[in-house]
C-alpha cells in the first residue's frame, strides 16, 4: 500500500508556511542543506546552519554527520559485550551465545543503532502547539508515517504522531457523512494528547545511536510499538526512526555471509510462527468505518479483505487510513472499503501470501523484497488461516534464540 501523492521535495517543505514543521535531509557533506520551515516568522530563503541557528522554541537539528555507515562499515564494526542498558538486567538463556541459533542474535548485539541510519533521509518533527489537522495533511505531504513531538515548555520530544492517532480521533469523533469532525479541525495536537491520554502519560520510548541493534528490537516488542526514535542523549537531538522493517531488511543483507541456523529450514507449522486464531477480516462492502472501529478494537495493524467464496482478494492496513486525509475525504466514513482502495487500483500487485509449509528462509525473503510488514498465511483454496508480521519474524530470528518470550501481539 502508499500514497496517492509522492513525498515532497526540501524545496516544497520551506513553501509551507501553515505549520511550525521541521523537515530536514541527513546529507552530511552538506549541512547547509538542513531546512526549518515554520508558519513564523516568514521563509525569506535563507537557510540556517546549526552553528548560527540557536532558537529555544525549537527542537534541535540532528547532527547525524558522524554516522554514515556502509556495508563495510558495518561489517567493520567491532562485536562487543551487550549494550549498557535494559538488557543487562534480564537473564537469556546463556547457550545461545555460542550455538548456531543465536548467529542472528549475536550479530545485532554487535552492531550499534547508527550502522543503520543512512546516510540521507527525511525527519518531520511537530510542535504540539500544531493543530492535528495541519500534522496529518503535513505527513501525506512529506510521505512519512509518523513524526516525533517536540514540548517547547518542556524543551523535548514527548512522544509519536503516527496514522494511530487519525484513526483514534475518527473512531472517537465521527457521528456521519452531514456532521463535520470539529474535533479534528480544530484541536491541537497537546489537546488530543490530553484527551486521549487522560493523565497517562508514559515516557517516550526511543534509544540511543550507541544502543546495540538487539536493544532495538527487543525493544520494538516488548514494548509493542511499531516505531522507535534514535536520540542522541547527549544532544537531544533526532537522528531516525527505527521500524521493524528497517532492522530486518539490515539483518537480510549480511544473512549470507553468516551460518545459516538449522530453523532457518524449518517451517511455519513446525515453528508455530505467526497468528491463527480469531484472525479478524472485513469483506469488499464493509464500510470503512467498521474497519476502522476494528482496528481500535482489536489493537491490530491490517485486516484482509475476504470475497463471499473467503478467499483472500486485498488487505486494508492502518498506513490505507492516511489516503482520506491525503483525498480528504475523512468526513464520509461510510463508504465501502473497495471505494476507499480505488486510489491504489493501478499500482496494487495484489495481496503477498504465504503458506504454513514454507520455511522460514524463504518467508524472510519474501517479506524483505515485496517491503511489506506482513504476509497473510493461506491453505490451498486461498482462504486465510493466519498472519505473520515483521514482528512475529524478528522475534523467531533473534529474541526466542535469547530466550525471550514475546509477551503480547505488538500495537502501533
Amino acid at each position: 500500500s502508499g500514497l496517492s501523492s509522492s513525498p515532497s521535495t526540501p524545496t516544497q517543505v520551506t513553501k509551507q508556511h501553515t505549520f511550525p514543521l521541521e523537515s530536514y535531509k541527513h546529507e552530511p557533506e552538506r549541512l547547509e542543506n538542513r531546512i526549518y520551515a515554520s508558519s513564523s516568522p516568514p521563509d525569506t530563503g535563507q537557510r540556517f546552519c546549526p552553528s548560527s541557528f540557536q532558537s529555544p522554541t525549537r527542537p534541535p537539528l540532528a547532527s547525524p554527520t558522524h554516522y554514515a555507515p556502509s556495508k563495510a562499515a558495518a561489517l567493520a564494526a567491532a562485536p562487543g559485550p551487550a549494550e549498557a542498558g535494559m538488557l543487562e538486567k534480564l537473564e537469556f538463556e546463556d547457550e545461545a551465545e555460542d550455538s548456531e541459533s543465536g548467529v542472528y542474535m549475536r550479530f545485532m548485539r554487535s552492531h550499534k543503532c547508527y550502522d543503520i541510519v543512512p546516510t540521507s533521509s527525511k525527519l518531520v518533527v511537530f510542535d504540539t502547539t500544531l493543530q492535528v489537522k495541519k500534522a496529518f495533511f503535513a505527513l501525506v505531504a512529506n510521505g512519512v508515517r509518523a513524526a516525533p513531538l517536540w514540548e517547547s515548555k518542556k524543551q523535548s520530544f514527548v512522544g509519536m504522531l503516527t496514522i494511530t492517532d487519525f484513526i483514534n480521533i475518527l473512531h472517537r469523533y465521527y457521528k456521519s457523512p452531514m456532521v463535520q469532525i470539529y474535533e479534528l479541525e480544530e484541536h491541537k495536537i497537546e489537546t488530543w494528547r490530553e484527551l486521549y491520554l487522560q493523565e497517562t502519560f508514559k515516557p517516550l520510548v526511543n534509544i540511543s545511536p550507541d544502543a546495540s541493534l538487539f536493544d532495538a528490537v527487543y525493544s520494538l516488542i516488548k514494548n509493542k510499538i511499531h516505531r522507535l526514535p534514535v536520540i542522541d542523549p547527549v544532544s537531544g537531538n533526532a537522528l531516525y526512526i527505527l521500524t521493524h522493517k528497517r532492522i530486518l531488511k539490515f539483518l537480510q543483507l549480511f544473512m549470507s555471509d553468516m551460518p545459516k541456523p538449522a530453523f532457518m529450514k524449518q517451517n511455519l507449522d513446525e515453528l508455530g510462527i505467526g497468528t491463527y486464531h480469531n484472525i479478524a477480516f472485513i469483506h469488499p462492502d464493509t464500510p470503512i468505518i467498521k474497519a476502522l472501529n476494528i482496528f481500535v478494537e482489536r489493537r491490530i495493524s491490517a485486516l484482509p479483505v475476504v470475497d463471499e467464496s473467503g478467499k483472500v482478494v486485498d488487505i486494508y492496513s492502518k498506513f490505507d487510513v492516511i489516503n482520506l486525509a491525503a483525498e480528504k475525504t475523512y468526513n464520509n466514513l461510510d463508504i465501502t472499503v473497495t471505494q476507499a482502495l480505488q486510489h491504489r487500483s493501478q499500482y496494487f500487485e495484489g495481496v503477498v501470501k504465504c503458506n504454513k509449509l514454507e520455511i522460514l528462509e524463504t518467508i524472510v525473503d519474501r517479506i524483505v523484497r515485496a517491503e511489506v510488514h506482513r504476509l497473510v498465511v493461506v491453505n490451498e483454496a486461498d482462504s486465510i488461516v493466519g498472519i505473520i508480521s515483521l514482528s512475529d519474524i524478528l522475534q523467531a530470528l533473534i529474541l526466542t534464540p535469547a530466550g525471550a518470550k514475546q509477551k503480547e501481539t505488538e500495537t502501533e
